[in-house]
């Protein structure tokens, strides 16, 4: 019973096989199209995008056209070949602009520049196009069944752009640039002031602060000293349990024993 289970199973995929082998090579573009479609249907979406290869220039103009348009662009979706599917589906949303499947279209042309979102350390282009396609489609959809997911999808990616920028800020006190770190960091904590990492910012802004001061010629330490202690006093205020508050309490320690030398 075994064997003949498997010379089954054998024969069915040697058929399937045969089938989609004749619809390739098939002049009847009808074949191909159901052919296409069954492969859609059952998740064989590599053999599928070799079909719709295929058929979708020979439906152009024709009433099956946008079916056939969007199915393309799904599978390429489903294949996980996002380059491909956020482009099909841009050209489909711009030649259907009324199609009832022109909303999922959009939404999942921008789902697809979020896939392509690299991690936060690469060039972020992709994630500032997925960002800018998701916001247009809340804009233009704000009542979507689609819209929970795109604000949950442009927090993710706003929070890479944002983990760059303060990384970019970050590096510059780790290699003691810290006037440049003191900048950046300013501009990170204007620029995202609902960050994630904004109180992190502010306590490399002390870090870079106190490191600035006690690295000066002895006529600006005190001052700067006294710069340090006032972004000390607004990492505090904001953050009073915060994650940075024991180091940032060793170096106020240390500031206010160094202060007793200008007393």
């Amino acid at each position: 019973m075994k064997n003949l289970f498997i010379t089954a199973c054998c024969l069915i995929l040697l058929v399937s096989c045969s089938a989609y082998q004749d619809a390739l090579k098939s002049d009847d573009m009808g074949v191909k199209y159901n052919m296409a479609d069954s492969l859609y249907n059952v998740g064989k979406y590599a053999k599928a995008i070799k079909l719709w290869d295929q058929v979708v220039p020979n439906y152009k103009g024709k009433p099956q056209a946008e079916r056939v348009m969007f199915l393309y662009a799904d599978t390429y979706y489903k294949a996980g070949d996002y380059y491909l599917s956020g482009y099909q589906f841009d050209r489909f949303a711009t030649s259907y602009p009324k199609s009832e499947k022109t909303e999922e279209a959009k939404f999942k042309a921008a789902k697809s520049y979020y896939e392509l979102s690299p991690t936060f350390n690469l060039d972020q282009e992709e994630t500032q196009k997925g960002l800018d396609q998701l916001q247009a489609f809340i804009g233009e959809y704000p009542e979507s069944q689609y819209t929970e997911q795109a604000d949950s999808l442009i927090i993710k990616l706003s929070t890479k752009l944002q983990k760059k920028d303060f990384e970019i800020a970050k590096q510059y006190n780790t290699i003691m640039k810290y006037p440049v770190a003191l900048a950046a960091l300013d501009d990170f904590i204007s620029d995202y002031p609902g960050s994630p990492f904004r109180e992190a910012a502010f306590f490399y802004k002390l870090d870079s602060q106190y490191k600035y001061a006690i690295g000066s010629f002895d006529v600006l330490v005190e001052d700067r000293l006294k710069e340090a202690l006032d972004i000390y006093n607004t990492l505090i205020r904001y953050y009073p349990e915060g994650e940075y508050r024991a180091l940032a309490d060793e170096i106020k320690a240390d500031i206010d024993k160094r202060m007793q030398n200008y007393s």
